[in-house]
């Protein structure tokens, strides 16, 4: 089934529920689990999937998206053909606010037009799960399906398996049928098309809140759901930096953590995701905390239940302790107490 499939990401999506982590950047760039972006996920389940040509239709503060894709080299699609594509949204009016927006794909038609895949795959790209679209499409074509729902445990994740030729109807008779969505069209489903259901029984993260990503990060504790998600033959792939590796102060300890590279920890660490650059200061506390890249943490701080966002400094003899509920978010940049002369 190979170049079989052409893969469009919705990238526009937006929620307030998130704000705090959306403020300087779209959904799609999130970081998530010490190295990678919650894009990298449906990207790399696209790309083991062999689809090799991947359409991203951004809406919000997508530079931060762009920055980190770059060309699509780490995911093998900096190629001559097909590759990598970016399609901003030309407007910001509501049109565009609702995942899947046929209007939104109408307005780079030409994409598809140009496209000879037989079928295209539609998610959204804040969903985190290692899927292969292959046996989704194999069961959408033995069924002889018009569209294809992905679902987990009967609910909707809003990935989608339909032919390139039925997408471009969709698109062409957006003024007849009203349709605004891909998502209108299965539950009104007016032409009476066939819908099937795949329900996916690996694991799944809908990040769609602070709550859920906050739940869903300290999940990547837990070895049962890394083993699911972080597959040998299936890789999830990501922006590749070169920094040496995390080194561990003399006095440092660190439980049941994930420490990325390039980070110094001098303090106690402990059920905690430590990205890539942090400086964890002497004596300082750490326990159900997410500590984004280039963070810094003085010394004797005790910090529980947190979320700090990249570049956050917070000085030293600081305590934040938030709930397993109600985490602490400090947001990019911010700066909690005295600086540091670091």
């Amino acid at each position: 089934m190979n170049q079989r499939m052409l893969g469009i990401i919705d990238a526009t999506t937006y929620t307030n529920a998130i704000e705090d982590l959306t403020v300087n950047r779209s959904m799609a760039a999130i970081p998530f689990a010490g190295r990678y972006r919650l894009i990298d996920f449906v990207l790399s389940n696209m790309v083991n999937s062999d689809i090799e040509s991947v359409a991203i239709f951004p809406k919000y503060q997508y530079r931060s998206l762009m920055d980190h894709l770059g060309s699509g080299k780490q995911w093998d699609l900096n190629r001559k053909r097909d590759g990598l594509f970016f399609f901003p949204s030309p407007h910001l009016n509501d049109q565009y606010n609702e995942f899947g927006s046929i209007r939104q794909l109408s307005d780079h038609i030409d994409y598809f037009l140009r496209s000879k895949q037989e079928y295209a795959v539609i998610t959204n790209s804040y969903t985190v799960c290692n899927i292969d679209f292959k046996d989704v499409l194999s069961k959408h074509v033995k069924m002889g399906c018009d569209i294809t729902e992905v679902r987990k445990d009967g609910e909707s994740l809003h990935m989608y398996v339909m032919s390139t030729k039925l997408l471009l109807n969709l698109i062409h008779d957006n003024n007849q049928t009203g349709y605004k969505t891909i998502a209108q069209v299965i539950m009104e489903n007016t032409h009476k098309m066939m819908i099937c259901d795949y329900e996916f029984d690996g694991y799944v993260a809908i990040i769609d809140s602070i709550e859920s990503y906050y739940r869903h990060s300290l999940d990547m504790l837990k070895p049962e759901v890394w083993q699911q998600l972080f597959i040998k033959n299936r890789p999830i792939l990501t922006k590749v930096k070169d920094e040496p590796p995390a080194r561990h102060g003399q006095n440092a300890v660190v439980k049941n953590s994930m420490i990325a590279n390039g980070s110094i920890i001098e303090g106690y660490v402990e059920n905690s995701i430590i990205f890539r650059a942090v400086h964890i200061g002497k004596g300082t506390v750490i326990k159900n905390g997410i500590i984004m890249q280039k963070s810094q943490v003085g010394e004797n701080c005790v910090l529980e239940n947190v979320v700090l966002d990249k570049d956050v400094k917070v000085g030293s003899g600081i305590e934040l302790k938030g709930s397993a509920d109600l985490p602490i978010v400090l947001r990019k940049g911010t700066v909690q107490g005295a600086l540091m002369k670091s």
